[in-house]
């Protein structure tokens, strides 16, 4: 992956802009401090203490108290050291949350529970996506994928034959989106800069931490062949390499991964064969 730091205006405002979508897929915290393993959030190891467990839900980071626990505040504190945001503890509550959406910085956030301005008890928690590439593949390969589903109605011969699919996992321990996807290299149409995000229908994809999802593209990557920078197929054959290319939201990053390519038995791309592997 390499950082990039971006200059085009859209993606400044793409960052500025939260998230929605919550999907539980979490990362536990002890009230030692020691980070538990990502699962289903179902709690902290010891579970003592006022502070029973701290838990990132899709874009919501959850803070269980204990029924017992005398405290009035929650504060959560970002990796900068400033303070993110404060919760009030009426009696009897057990939970408060804190909604990081998908504009956050990653790091390691601290959470502090407070009775009156004495800390009762703090923990921490790193919160840091990590967006991989899985698979990749075309409708005409893959027809079980749910295509319907996604264009609304049964795919033309056009998207048939030209739209990809994108599986990506979210290894990290914070969610993060995907604002936009290309498509460069040995492909009929590469595209440099797509129009919008390059995601059917689609500005943004939220990844929760855990969570694999598939992006399905907007711009015809593979299908008949626009101007002489894409590679066609043909009857004796034709091979190479081509590279998805993904922005992320949170990290700030490029994610990318490269395929070998080979376009055989055909001289037009609706009939071509077209197999893919990783490179």
């Amino acid at each position: 992956m390499i950082r990039n730091n971006p200059t085009i205006s859209r993606r400044n405002v793409l960052r500025t802009a939260a998230g929605a979508a919550l999907v539980s897929v979490a990362g536990c915290l002890n009230t030692n401090g020691d980070s538990g393993t990502p699962g289903d959030g179902t709690g902290s190891p010891n579970g003592q203490g006022p502070l029973q467990r701290v838990a990132v839900e899709g874009t919501t980071l959850v803070v269980e108290l204990s029924p017992d626990a005398d405290v009035d505040q929650v504060n959560l504190i970002q990796p900068n050291g400033e303070l993110f945001g404060t919760r009030d503890v009426a009696a009897g509550v057990q939970q408060v949350t804190f909604e990081i959406g998908t504009a956050y910085e990653p790091g390691e956030y601290r959470v502090v529970v407070l009775k009156g301005e004495e800390t009762v008890t703090e923990s921490t928690t790193d919160i840091v996506p990590e967006i991989q590439i899985q698979d990749v593949g075309l409708y005409r390969n893959n027809p079980d994928k749910p295509w319907d589903e996604v264009y609304g109605e049964s795919p033309t011969d056009s998207k048939k034959n030209g739209e990809a699919f994108v599986t990506v996992q979210n290894s990290g321990s914070g969610p993060d989106t995907v604002v936009e996807m290309r498509f460069t290299g040995d492909v009929p149409n590469p595209i440099e800069d797509p129009r919008g995000s390059g995601i059917y229908e689609k500005e943004s994809v939220v990844v929760s931490a855990g969570e694999t999802v598939d992006l399905f593209s907007d711009s015809f990557p593979f299908g008949s062949e626009i101007g002489d920078e894409g590679m066609g197929c043909s009857t004796d054959g034709n091979s190479g390499q081509f590279t998805i290319i993904l922005e992320t939201r949170v990290a700030d990053q490029q994610v990318t991964k490269t395929y070998n390519v080979e376009y055989t038995g055909a001289d037009q791309m609706q009939n071509c064969e077209i197999t893919i592997s990783e490179a």
